[in-house]
């Protein structure tokens, strides 16, 4: 095996994390303590806003009213095909029951969380996409309660466009309010009296840590980081293409990885030599955040065969997947370890992360190794349930306290006894052997 790193990462994700959790921690005390008003506090601090937190459908109406029709048009397709596609998730599992032997029924019952968190990161862009992608996908989980979250954009409320994505996507409560301070008042309850089961939604640095601190009180999707992108290249690809797809996300921010991973050394020196070239010719948020990212986090690594490839694919457990190589049918069985997964040149990570119908909220920083994206799942909980017969507890009882009085439980043993005293009176069933100590 021959692999070798033409370009290599002068940071990993973990590089900037630590510096996160001390503000962090910092501002989820004071918001748990000091409740809506440590809250405001810090919307006017960070984000200068000092408006209404929880918009009425007056203010809703009153802002998205001048958007043009064909953003309007544009957002509610795309909503549509990704609560299409969620409910077409949903549609795929079911409840069930199953008579496991006589009198004795267990089953499965799909019950929604009451109320979800969505969080929709408003900073360097406006994501317009992260509001559909997790208020549809919860609502066509069916989801009782979804309450929406937006920073103020530049200081104004929250960005029309991602307002109106909210709505269409049937978000019930919309509050005008960003960061931690988010985080927290949907994990607290604040604003609304409805305390989130589950938060989901991508955000920077702050957000993600808010989010992995909160776990536990809380459902959270993913331990999220920075937005990746992998693309798999053999000798086949458009090297234009590929270094176009590798900027596209890696403008996303400073701090978001891009990786090459190639079995052709012609591929490798093209796509070196493009990249750069295509991000001086970006605007300058966006070049500002590719030239870095590039730089402290792209890499380039070539490969001999195909399952190399493969091994080192998976070993990065990229948010984002693209494979622009032929027979992508053995690519797309042996590739075991991704967020999403895109097919050939034709299909990109930015279809996908707009419009496509699969969501784009995924697992990065190697949790794909052993989680998926978010999907209705996540807004599910299958709840099992069982109801038996006394003839059939007569069955179960005896092998119930044995196993206990093994395990050394003996009031667990006990709740057998005393059925079986009551059920079949005078039964000289095996119980097992008392715990004496």
């Amino acid at each position: 095996m021959s692999v070798t790193y033409m370009k290599k990462a002068a940071k990993t994700p973990e590089t900037e994390t630590g510096t996160a959790r001390a503000v962090v921690d910092e501002m989820l005390a004071a918001i748990e303590a000091g409740g809506e008003q440590a809250a405001r506090d810090y919307a006017f601090r960070l984000d200068k806003w000092s408006g209404e937190i929880v918009l009425d459908t007056a203010a809703i109406e009153c802002r998205t009213r001048d958007i043009p029709q064909q953003v309007k048009d544009d957002i509610e397709f795309a909503a549509a095909q990704v609560r299409r596609f969620a409910e077409a998730q949903r549609d795929s599992i079911c409840d069930f029951s199953l008579e496991i032997a006589a009198g004795l029924k267990l089953g499965q019952k799909l019950v929604p969380i009451n109320t979800a968190g969505c969080y929709v990161p408003t900073g360097r862009y406006a994501h317009i996409a992260s509001a559909y992608m997790s208020i549809a996908t919860a609502k066509a989980a069916g989801v009782r309660t979804v309450i929406a979250c937006s920073a103020p954009y530049k200081g104004n409320g929250i960005h029309p466009y991602v307002l109106y994505a909210m709505k269409v996507a049937g978000a019930d409560v919309i509050m005008c309010l960003g960061g931690v301070q988010a985080i927290a008042s949907m994990a607290y309850g604040l604003f609304t009296g409805a305390k989130a089961d589950v938060i989901v939604g991508p955000g920077n640095k702050f957000v993600a840590e808010a989010k992995r601190t909160l776990f536990g009180k809380v459902g959270i999707d993913v331990f999220a980081g920075p937005s990746e992108v992998a693309v798999i290249a053999d000798e086949s690809a458009d090297p234009l293409i590929v270094a176009t797809d590798l900027v596209g996300q890696a403008e996303h921010g400073h701090e978001s990885p891009a990786w090459l991973i190639t079995s052709s050394r012609r591929i490798a020196d093209e796509v070196s030599r493009i990249v750069p070239e295509l991000i001086e010719k970006l605007p300058a948020t966006a070049r500002d955040a590719a030239r870095s990212a590039w730089r402290d986090y792209g890499e380039i690594v070539l490969c001999d065969t195909r399952e190399e490839m493969v091994d080192v694919s998976d070993a990065y457990a990229c948010e984002h997947l693209e494979v622009h190589c032929t027979d992508l049918d053995w690519w797309h069985s042996h590739l075991t370890n991704y967020g999403s997964l895109f097919l050939g040149e034709e299909t990109n990570v930015a279809f996908g992360d707009k419009v496509s119908g699969p969501n784009h909220i995924l697992p990065t920083k190697f949790a794909a190794r052993y989680s998926a994206g978010l999907s209705v799942h996540k807004f599910l909980r299958p709840l099992t349930w069982q109801r038996m017969t006394r003839d059939a507890c007569q069955a179960i009882a005896p092998v119930s306290a044995r196993i206990s009085r093994l395990e050394g439980m003996e009031a667990h043993a006990r709740t057998s006894d005393v059925r079986m005293a009551k059920y079949a009176p005078g039964s000289n069933a095996d119980l097992g052997m008392p715990v004496s100590s």
